[in-house]
């Protein structure tokens, strides 16, 4: 857990898709690791029915809930004010697009509207998201630094987007290409990809460090049961992973233990 240290240092975390499987295991490994930010503010659609979410921010005063719908724009921009409200002139660390879904359909029974819905969640929302908190994200980077790529991380601004080693081109083939043949899922991922190598570029002159990290093959409602990782597991490897970032991990696709993943 070294790296993820780090987060002490970081004033405020906002986390996508925290109702459940992995956005609510980064929330409450947050909160109860001994190594929380000053903020975590954990977003989801439906906060009255996220009972665990709900339980983790009356346990722990530094987690707040806010109301997101990733897929709808005006609920986007209602979130940028209630965490512009939370933050106040610190500006946001670290945005952590995890907000995901996985539609599956094979060559014979995928159709447009499951490849659409499917690149909407995953490649659209973490771009669009990010652009409407680039000003939270630019006034956190501009107190900590004086632009540019040097003393790039969490502890500055960062955006996280959660990927999957599935989005990788060069990785499609042979055994994994024949047991995982979701059209809508893996390309959305390979086009999140794409937005963040894009984005990392956009985003450098400010000092906001940007890059895909891939959780592993996880035990939640999305990764399945015979999954290998536990969501602690999974959890603990990628918040250490995220702590230690800096300028020369940005635009960079990493595996959760580290590695860097080929395209």
């Amino acid at each position: 857990m070294s790296g993820a240290v780090s987060f002490k240092k970081c004033g405020s975390v906002l986390v996508t898709g925290a109702s459940r499987g992995l956005g609510l295991q980064i929330v409450e490994s947050l909160a109860s690791g001994g190594f929380s930010p000053d903020k975590i503010i954990a977003a989801c659609r439906q906060p009255a029915s996220a009972q665990k979410l709900q339980e983790l921010a009356e346990k722990h005063r530094n987690v707040h809930i806010i109301t997101l719908d990733v897929l709808n724009q005006e609920s986007i921009e209602k979130s940028v004010e209630e965490v512009g409200l939370l933050v106040q002139q610190e500006g946001l660390n670290c945005l952590i697009n995890n907000a995901g879904i996985n539609v599956v359909a094979d060559f014979h029974t995928v159709t447009a509207e499951k490849m659409i819905e499917n690149f909407h969640t995953n490649a659209v929302a973490p771009l669009m998201i990010t652009k409407a908190f680039l000003p939270l994200l630019k006034q956190a980077a501009s107190r900590r630094g004086a632009g540019g790529a040097g003393s790039m991380g969490i502890q500055r601004a960062a955006v996280i987007n959660m990927t999957s080693l599935l989005g990788s081109v060069e990785l499609a083939w042979g055994e994994r290409a024949n047991n995982f043949r979701w059209y809508p899922y893996r390309t959305s991922k390979s086009a999140l990809n794409m937005v963040s190598r894009c984005m990392a570029v956009d985003l450098e002159p400010d000092g906001i460090l940007c890059m895909a990290i891939h959780p592993g093959w996880v035990r939640t409602d999305m990764g399945g049961s015979e999954a290998p990782l536990s969501s602690e597991e999974s959890v603990s490897s990628i918040l250490s992973v995220i702590g230690g970032l800096s300028e020369k991990d940005h635009g960079s696709f990493l595996n959760f233990t580290g590695e860097v993943l080929p395209w």
